[in-house]
């Protein structure tokens, strides 16, 4: 019912016009949740979901972004289950169909107590500078997931470890799209500022 709806809402959008936009439609973007293991479930979103939508749908964006949590502290969102996600998503389907998904890029980060209890959650880019310039920790890089993060004690002894995009991380990322020709969604953009202007 709810594909239905979004196929039913697809053709609604197309029939109508952009204002002042040359005539041209409204478009239909629906947000995708990624498979949390290597097996679909009975409510993932799977290959077979991708293509019965694909004419009703101008784009998927995919939430390829929030792998780790409080309980299971890690990077935000691992390479390897990235290309994993669209290896499952696309099926037999990888040039057609990716240049409709949208690869999901955080710009944002999670700041996670690894030490004394669980905690943390989301950071921003004014709240990662913050922490950089208060604590001076050294980055690390991490090869399996492809991010940066750092490690550094808060004023009550706990120890916390940072997940941030950097932009090699975001490169990687980027590469990766364009080797299966698909789009990138940014969430969001505005929370990355300061952070990577200032490093351009």
């Amino acid at each position: 019912q709810a594909l239905e709806f979004i196929r039913q809402l697809g053709h609604a959008l197309h029939a109508n016009k952009m204002e002042g936009s040359n005539n041209a439609n409204l478009e239909l973007i629906y947000v995708i949740s990624p498979p949390r293991s290597s097996k679909f479930e009975e409510y993932d979103f799977g290959p077979k979901d991708l293509k019965s939508l694909s004419n009703h749908v101008d784009g998927f964006s995919l939430m390829t972004y929030d792998f780790s949590n409080p309980q299971s502290p890690g990077p935000n969102a691992p390479l390897k289950w990235i290309k994993s996600t669209l290896t499952l998503l696309l099926d037999d389907h990888p040039n057609k169909l990716a240049q409709k998904v949208f690869i999901g890029l955080n710009f944002y980060g999670k700041d996670f107590v690894s030490s004394g209890g669980l905690g943390g959650g989301p950071i921003i880019g004014r709240e990662y500078l913050s922490l950089l310039e208060k604590h001076r920790p050294k980055l690390h890089w991490e090869n399996n997931s492809g991010e940066h993060f750092f490690l550094y004690v808060d004023d009550q002894n706990m120890e916390h470890v940072v997940f941030y995009p950097s932009l090699m991380s975001v490169s990687l990322r980027l590469q990766e799209a364009l080797l299966w020709e698909a789009g990138i969604s940014i969430w969001e953009i505005g929370q990355g500022l300061p952070f990577f202007f200032d490093l351009l």
